[in-house]
């Protein structure tokens, strides 16, 4: 039996070997001579080494350009050339200039004020569709010119103590000719119809929001203005980005809590979320009271609460309004944070505990009135003539 086995064996492997002699020897070098650079491409997908099909519809990068020189209008191109112009165009918005000198590069600065101008048009009538690539080298345009670092703060020039923020004359900053349009361009490619979310995600991503995030401590309240309206646009238009941007907002309300008590767009920030708060749904999510218990609620702490207590208080009532059963966690929280020697923080406490109060149901009004009844009483006992009488006021409600 394995003498007919072996036998049989012994058989097929001359037939493959006399199979494979009659095979006709193959091209070139064969085995370990085979070329290692040699790349095999399926007819399914292109290889990494294969050049690029002269056929493809993937648009080219124009080569950089060397110089600021004006190029002709978008609206007097033929179609088929416009993007390779827009392109250009953004190029000529990526060269940065020095603004502490007027006169230096006068016509470079405004060569690309005009294009500047113009790429916010070209977006906002929406004359022509703008393709991928496009979008992606607008936005990297976008953040050559707007991330950067933020000059020190006015006392940190002079090595003094960080006085009154209310006292401080606002820093404008010399590059707002140009930072102003690049800011109304992102604005109007956010807000515009023809943007595509699935597309705009891609460059509007998380690093992006987190560097747009950083530019709210900016000194300057014109870029904190445009900074607020972008990012809530950015919020209700990125339903993906939404948990990420309260995140980051909590992270920033973390660090000026706890550590540096100064932040110069904590307001702005603070108005956002007073639009966010309006839209929550009901019942409210355990992360949304966290957010009360954890961010808001502790903003009562740092010493320049008159900069943003006015957006800080919408923000609170806005909660107690959505939900009653808050009054009591908020109540409890202003007492906590209740200030001892600062007599205008107390006003500004005592006028919140008003809004408060007014939409406080009696259950909820009984669980926390000892402690609020003490601290009150003590405001009456105040020297400050102006506690005093807010206090009286607040009992009169």
């Amino acid at each position: 039996m394995f003498k007919k086995i072996i036998k049989g064996s012994r058989k097929h492997s001359k037939s493959d070997s006399t199979d494979a002699s009659s095979r006709p020897p193959r091209s070139g070098n064969t085995g370990s001579d085979l070329n290692p650079h040699l790349v095999v491409n399926h007819a399914s997908r292109p290889g990494q080494g294969a050049p690029p099909s002269t056929n493809s519809s993937s648009p080219m990068l124009p080569p950089p350009m060397s110089a600021v020189e004006p190029l002709p209008l978008l609206r007097d191109t033929p179609v088929s050339e416009r993007q390779n112009l827009f392109m250009r165009k953004l190029q000529i918005c990526c060269f940065l200039f020095d603004f502490t000198d007027v006169l230096k590069s006068a016509r470079e600065k405004e060569i690309k004020r005009q294009t500047l101008l113009e790429l916010v048009d070209y977006i906002q009538s929406g004359s022509g569709k703008i393709t991928e690539i496009c979008q992606e080298e607008m936005i990297k345009m976008v953040g050559i010119n707007i991330f950067r670092s933020l000059p020190p703060a006015s006392h940190e020039n002079t090595g003094q103590g960080a006085s009154d923020p209310e006292e401080e004359e606002p820093y404008l900053d010399p590059t707002w000719p140009h930072l102003q349009i690049v800011y109304e361009l992102l604005l109007r490619y956010v807000v515009s119809s023809d943007t595509d979310t699935k597309v705009a995600k891609k460059y509007i991503d998380h690093s992006f929001i987190l560097k747009l995030l950083d530019l709210f401590d900016s000194e300057d309240p014109r870029e904190r203005e445009f900074l607020k309206t972008i990012l809530h646009r950015i919020y209700g238009k990125f339903m993906v980005h939404r948990p990420f941007i309260r995140k980051a907002i909590n992270n920033i309300f973390y660090r000026f809590i706890y550590e540096t008590e100064r932040h110069s767009g904590t307001g702005e920030l603070l108005e956002i979320l007073g639009s966010i708060i309006n839209g929550f749904a009901l019942p409210m999510k355990e992360e949304h009271k966290l957010f009360l218990v954890r961010a808001l609620i502790p903003l009562h702490k740092p010493k320049p609460i008159a900069m943003y207590h006015q957006q800080l208080s919408y923000c609170i009532i806005q909660f107690v309004e959505k939900d009653y059963k808050l009054a009591d966690t908020v109540i409890r929280g202003l007492l906590k944070y209740w200030p001892l020697t600062n007599c205008q923080k107390e006003v500004l406490f005592l006028g919140e505990l008003e809004e408060v109060l007014e939409a406080t149901q009696s259950a909820e009004f009984q669980r926390c009135m000892v402690p609020l009844f003490r601290q009150i009483a003590r405001c009456l006992n105040s020297l400050h003539f102006q506690v005093t009488f807010k206090a009286f006021f607040l009992l009169n409600i």
